[in-house]
């Protein structure tokens, strides 16, 4: 797999990151750290793993293995201005990162607890994994009486988050 046929995907993955930032804005801090769907985790631990895995996987294609700890992230993350600067900050930090990736890293194996796959197998896993915890931010705003964005809003996303 080339960098080159994961960058469109990866842009999408840059809009869609403005959608979630949308719906975690729409939330007031009791919100994000309520738990209004019983079993669920809380939309706070959601958005966290979500940009967790978000940033650490292309940061493991460059390392050559994945890691990360929520815990400590949900430490220091408490407020739904501290979930925005973490979304923020994780999304930087991917994004540098899959800038970095050469073809080369894309297709040497990364250690994973799940199994060693080849980078841009892993890069390809962002999507699916982003999308579902979106949908249930999707979920958890309308049980909290807040109206998401529509999914494919784009246009209304922050100027670095809307459709080139």
């Amino acid at each position: 797999m080339t960098k080159a046929a994961l960058v469109p995907a990866w842009d999408m993955n840059r809009m869609r990151h403005g959608i979630a930032l949308r719906c975690v804005q729409a939330m007031s801090d009791a919100q994000v750290n309520a738990t209004p769907i019983q079993g669920m985790r809380s939309a706070r631990e959601i958005v966290v793993h979500m940009y967790a895995f978000l940033r650490a996987v292309p940061e493991s294609v460059l390392s050559g293995a994945i890691a990360f700890d929520e815990k400590s992230v949900l430490a220091r993350v408490r407020t739904q201005a501290d979930l925005v600067a973490f979304m923020e900050e994780s999304w930087r930090a991917a994004d540098a990162a899959f800038q970095q990736c050469t073809d080369a890293q894309l297709t040497a194996l990364v250690k994973a607890p799940w199994g060693d796959m080849p980078g841009g197998v892993m890069i390809s896993m962002i999507p699916d994994e982003f999308i579902h915890h979106r949908g249930q931010l999707y979920c958890y705003l309308r049980q909290l009486g807040v109206e998401p964005p529509m999914v494919w809003d784009f246009a209304h996303n922050a100027p670095e988050y809307a459709h080139r």
